[in-house]
């Protein structure tokens, strides 16, 4: 299933020009025009899904070997010191294309900060009443 008026969709179809790095027939893994550091890369899904809550099972399977390999090819081909993986869903998550996508961004020593967030810190009741409306949820 492809949105028509999606750019993720087309590039990955094939349909827009991008620096591929992998492709099978589920993904297309593609250089990031944004990039947050050197090599930074997204992994798109061939199919529409607007988030992580729209895919499907067999797609949601099939994300995390794949960053499991490419950031493995990272680690030896760009000599990276580590990486993060990102995916933001929705606006205020960050999320500016909606279409599914996988952030694999390689780090480096003295390298510029990508991500980072002040650590809070909720109290017992406080983490208690958000795990009791998650849960009721599930």
């Amino acid at each position: 299933m492809k949105d028509s008026n999606c750019i993720f969709c087309k590039i990955a179809a094939g349909e827009i020009p991008s620096k591929t790095v992998y492709e099978d027939e589920k993904f297309r893994v593609v250089m990031d025009l944004g990039a947050a550091s050197e090599g930074h890369a997204l992994i798109i899904p061939k199919n529409h899904y607007a988030n992580l809550m729209e895919l499907d099972e067999e797609t949601a399977a099939g994300v995390l070997p794949l960053a499991g390999k490419i950031s493995r090819a990272m680690m030896k081909g760009l000599k990276c010191d580590g990486l993060n993986l990102v995916q933001n869903n929705g606006e205020e998550a960050g999320q500016t294309v909606m279409h599914f996508h996988l952030h694999v961004i390689p780090r480096y020593k003295g390298g510029a900060e990508v991500i980072e967030w002040k650590p809070g810190s909720p109290t017992a009741e406080e983490m208690e009443a958000a795990a009791s409306r998650i849960k009721a949820e599930l």
